[in-house]
């Protein structure tokens, strides 16, 4: 996914930058840069692969060499960032979070528009940072080319830009991604995560709105574009991405958890285990809400090796992602050993890892394994925040199942039954999901009552993983 974060002070801003970035270290995977300008508007910037370390012990070395005002960081899942760019707009610095769908045909309408090149390309696709870039100078300023940049992509794309001691931050357009104002005396700063506030002094100001264009700088924040009517902010926010203490949309990701669980308890009803469980770090949440509205105790039979396994995504290679998946979770056999355990995750998607975590469980002398999934099956891949780089669909669990009963290529009629929680065809998908993975039980949230635990009205929250949900609008962009 990614996440971003920038500063506009009347004071040298690279210790706030550098912290406030490190602190969406749990959104990427990849790659992790700073970009600050001095008072002049020279603009210095490192880019960091952070696939193996942390953000901070990469970027500590930098710190010297940067001084300014006014900066942006990122944390990427695939793409260097920030971009340095000369154009007609001047110099200026970029960084983008989002999923740009139809980028090989924009990229083709830049060149036979007779757009020189671009430099800018990893493991054999352009940088979409890059092609963001290109389209927004293509107009007469930084506003009206962010606005016909976003207009083109198919997918997502939040933006912020770095020219001189001015940031402009812009929300892509159905507000799928939080983009988050924050202010304190002589200073603002711009984040998706809130956990970035209190510990740097800032105090929210406000949430950019879809679509919104913001031109922020140490005294004033000047809205240049009013937000969008529909929003779409991705409901995974609230099970997986965000960091416990964030909020987006006034709304805490750690109290919907906590409420999620108890939701998945009510549906249960009386359940016969010893204890409830959570796939560290992602799932305690959950659990805990679950064993606080069933009275049966919380207890960890997993914990994680954060010394050095602090982060919660994973490698994109699928080998990697199993190693380092056993690797980070240390079983405490003496709370596995001949109990009746039920564990809350936040999702299922593949099922290679829990599959193989159920193998040790039981290999440990568990007597029983009971899954609850905090949210639906996964039955749709993602188009608007990279939550996989599956190249197939076939890849999710819930996808699997659904072949193994209707063939390769079912249409949009015969999944939709599959979609209908309870249903005969439902619970079909879901008991084949539980075989594969050699479970006791297993049961899915309901989206009604993740929608419930959200707090926002549906028609607000996206959801298309789980139900192929679009707004109309959006489909009319195709």
């Amino acid at each position: 996914m990614g996440g971003f974060f920038g500063v506009a002070a009347d004071y040298d801003c690279v210790s706030e930058l550098f912290y406030g970035t490190d602190y969406h270290s749990h959104l990427g995977t990849k790659r992790g840069g700073m970009a600050v300008a001095d008072h002049t508007g020279r603009i210095t910037r490192s880019i960091h692969d952070i696939t193996n370390a942390q953000f901070r012990s990469k970027f500590d070395d930098d710190l010297s060499i940067f001084s300014g005002n006014a900066g942006i960081g990122i944390i990427s899942d695939l793409e260097d960032q920030p971009l340095l760019i000369t154009s007609r707009l001047g110099n200026f610095a970029i960084v983008t979070v989002g999923k740009i769908n139809n980028i090989e045909d924009l990229t083709e309408r830049m060149l036979k528009n007779r757009f020189a090149h671009f430099s800018e390309t990893g493991d054999d696709e352009l940088n979409p940072t890059e092609l963001v870039a290109a389209l927004i100078s293509q107009k007469d300023s930084f506003v009206d080319g962010i606005k016909y940049a976003q207009s083109l992509i198919k997918g997502s794309c939040s933006i912020m830009i770095l020219c001189g001691q001015t940031i402009y931050a812009a929300r892509d357009l159905y507000g799928r991604t939080p983009v988050i104002v924050g202010v304190k005396e002589g200073a603002h700063a711009i984040t998706m995560e809130t956990t970035a506030f209190p510990n740097l002094g800032y105090e929210l100001k406000y949430e950019l709105g879809p679509g919104e264009i913001a031109e922020i700088t140490s005294d004033k924040v000047v809205q240049k574009r009013e937000p969008l009517a529909e929003m779409q902010i991705c409901s995974f926010l609230w099970v997986y991405y965000g960091y416990p203490s964030s909020c987006y949309e006034g709304i805490n990701t750690e109290t919907v958890r906590y409420a999620n669980g108890a939701l998945l308890s009510e549906a249960d009803g009386k359940v016969d285990v010893d204890s409830i469980c959570g796939i560290p770090d992602s799932g305690i949440a959950h659990a805990i809400g679950y064993s606080n509205h069933c009275k049966i105790p919380y207890q960890r039979s997993f914990v994680k090796y954060t010394p050095t396994w602090p982060r919660s995504f994973m490698p994109q290679n699928q080998s990697v992602r199993n190693l380092v998946a056993k690797m980070k979770l240390i079983p405490v056999k003496e709370q596995i050993r001949d109990k009746r355990l039920l564990f809350c995750d936040d999702s299922i998607v593949r099922g290679t890892q829990l599959r193989d975590t159920v193998v040790r469980l039981y290999e440990d002398g568990v007597k029983e394994v009971h899954m609850r999934s905090a949210c639906p099956p996964l039955v749709f891949g993602c188009k608007f925040l990279n939550f996989s780089r599956s190249r197939s669909e076939l890849d999710l669990a819930a996808r699997r199942a659904i072949q193994k009963f209707e063939g390769e290529d079912p249409s949009d009629e015969v999944i939709a039954g599959y979609l209908v929680y309870g249903s005969e065809k439902y619970e079909k998908m879901v008991e084949s999901i539980r075989k594969e993975l050699n479970l006791s039980s297993l049961k899915f949230q309901s989206l009604d009552n993740l929608v419930a635990a959200i707090g926002l009205p549906k028609e607000r929250l996206c959801t298309y993983c789980w139900d192929g949900y679009e707004p109309e609008s959006a489909k009319a962009e195709k």
